[in-house]
């Protein structure tokens, strides 16, 4: 069996079976810069809507919770708009974590690309010459 290097890619003998989306690549997902604007996208649209629709609700909840009051179905109205915040707050820390991931990426894919480029300038060659 002849053998032969690959240094483009991985053997398809050796790469992991996995379902992707039709059109998905299984290499880099994405740019620092489609980073900086997922990034940017969550903090200008997703992060301020989900907020504003988070509070929806709170008003007519307050009222129908007074409304109940002394009632088992105030009590539990309470407990849905407790549970309600909870998980508004929740999406938001997540929301700001995977910004803050995105951010993170991007920038250590340029420190890394420009570290490597320096290390590998650094290294005398002759084929500097041609």
């Amino acid at each position: 069996m002849p053998t032969a290097t690959r240094l483009n890619g991985i053997p398809e003998e050796d790469r992991r079976i996995s379902p992707q989306a039709p059109g998905s690549r299984p290499d880099l997902a994405s740019t620092p810069a489609q980073k900086r604007a997922a990034a940017n996208t969550i903090s200008t649209e997703l992060q301020p809507n989900t907020k504003k629709a988070g509070n929806r609700p709170d008003e007519a909840m307050a009222k129908a919770i007074s409304a109940f009051s002394g009632w088992a179905t105030g009590t539990g109205l309470k407990t849905v708009d407790t549970t309600w915040e909870k998980q508004v707050k929740t999406l938001l820390g997540r929301l700001d974590s995977e910004k803050s991931a995105l951010v993170s990426a991007a920038t250590i894919l340029v420190t890394t690309d420009v570290d490597r480029g320096a290390s590998i300038k650094s290294i005398p060659s002759s084929l500097n010459s041609y």
